[in-house]
């Protein structure tokens, strides 16, 4: 890790270098994406068969494309109980945390004859995509499906990447079901957005896509979004520790390979006030590194994107804590409660020398799909709003419009907009 005193020059190094991971950054991708979007949009199945086949090795059908209800069966046989039965635990507090964010409508009737209101409406259909390859992700297929699933959302589609025998990990199957996904199809890649968006024989189109994926799958969504929504455009993971002298530094230590270990791009920062903490933490990561199972992946992750920035203060660590605007910020420090009121801008906040980062990845309860790449200063974690949409109600009785409706027609001709004026004005023609 680069250990840096905190400048104005430093910061914006580090913001400069953290953006290159942006997906907006991989443009040399983005015409192979959009091939394979628009053969799938004309082509449909043969098309995203012939790039399963051609990507994951797999041979689909229109009959084997879908999950049946016995290789769900199948799954729970390969997945050790102990597994099952933590999804369950986790799926309480994951479900507890996102009813309490749920929206209802509401309509405010008022003597004068007027009536405003809002509806609220959960989306009709939603596709999930839950990445496949080497590692299994099932605490994401938790935390994209749950707050559809409180939002009433009706159709939940997952889609995975197959193996190439026609296989799902089981551990994503089980935790598809558990969690309330209707549909789960084979298929990945950006083939399997483009299904999701534009609809094929066998996979009906949905209204949004959620969950995230390699650099194809995030332009991909990028590429849809307008066809239909999109959460967001993830990139790769990042932690940043805010910590004092009463930190331990073999916790911080931890906590910051927590997310290193993810991939090559990932980044772990450590803004401190403390000398000694910091040089204890970087003791503790070359301890950790001897035994780590992913520690080559640890070290080119810090190696390129690990930083300890050391501040004078803690009102200079604070001011870089909002610039950086990470996804995951830790406050390990005397009074984490006190700092956090000054914290404008982070994906999640975790407080105290127990609440680390993976707390809030599988079990604690809110989500852990999370603004990456400074997005933290405007974007908000995945949630129960991301599958409702909301419709205006508005009623005037005549007498109601009639009170107000010179105003209206003095402010459309004002803009120029008579005909704006006159559906207006033809209401109270009789009263000339």
């Amino acid at each position: 890790m680069k250990t840096w005193k905190i400048e104005k020059e430093t910061i914006g190094s580090i913001l400069k270098d953290l953006l290159k991971r942006s997906p907006d950054q991989y443009d040399e991708y983005a015409d192979r994406v959009g091939a394979i979007l628009s053969d799938v949009r004309e082509h449909g199945d043969e098309a995203l068969f012939s790039y399963t086949e051609k990507f994951d090795g797999c041979r689909l059908t229109p009959e084997s494309v879908r999950v049946s209800s016995r290789e769900i069966e199948e799954a729970y046989s390969k997945v050790d109980k102990s597994l099952v039965e933590v999804i369950r635990k986790a799926l309480v507090n994951i479900r507890a945390f996102h009813e309490k964010q749920l929206q209802y409508s509401w309509f405010d009737a008022r003597p004068d004859g007027t009536m405003l209101g809002q509806k609220v409406t959960a989306l009709s259909s939603v596709g999930v995509y839950v990445p496949g390859g080497k590692a299994a992700y099932p605490s994401s297929v938790l935390m994209n499906i749950v707050p559809a699933v409180v939002a009433g959302v009706e159709r939940i589609v997952m889609v995975t990447p197959p193996d190439r025998s026609g296989k799902v990990t089981p551990a994503t199957l089980v935790a598809a079901h558990e969690a309330g996904a209707t549909e789960v199809y084979k298929v990945g890649g950006a083939q399997a957005v483009a299904a999701l968006a534009y609809g094929t024989a066998s996979i009906r189109k949905v209204d949004k896509i959620v969950g995230p994926g390699n650099i194809y799958v995030a332009l991909a969504k990028k590429a849809v979004y307008g066809h239909v929504s999109i959460d967001s455009i993830a990139g790769p993971s990042e932690i940043l520790v805010l910590a004092d002298e009463t930190a331990d530094p073999r916790y911080v230590a931890a906590d910051l390979l927590s997310q290193a270990e993810h991939d090559e791009m990932a980044s772990a920062i450590l803004v401190t006030t403390s000398k000694e903490l910091a040089a204890g933490v970087e003791k503790e990561i070359q301890g950790f590194l001897e035994t780590l199972s992913r520690a080559e992946i640890i070290r080119k992750s810090l190696d390129r994107f690990g930083y300890i920035l050391l501040a004078q203060d803690m009102d200079e660590a604070v001011e870089v804590v909002n610039s950086i605007a990470s996804e995951h910020l830790e406050i390990v420090t005397a009074n984490p409660f006190e700092l956090m009121t000054k914290i404008r801008n982070a994906g999640a906040i975790f407080l105290g020398p127990y609440s680390s980062e993976p707390l809030g990845d599988y079990f604690a309860g809110p989500n852990h799909v999370l603004p990456t790449n400074g997005t933290a200063k405007f974007f908000s974690p995945l949630s129960v709003d991301d599958f409702i949409k909301k419709s205006s109600i508005i009623y005037y009785s005549r007498q109601a419009l009639k009170e107000i409706h010179e105003d209206i027609e003095a402010f459309a001709r004002a803009e120029q907009l008579t005909a704006h004026a006159n559906s207006i004005a033809v209401r109270f023609e009789e009263d000339q």
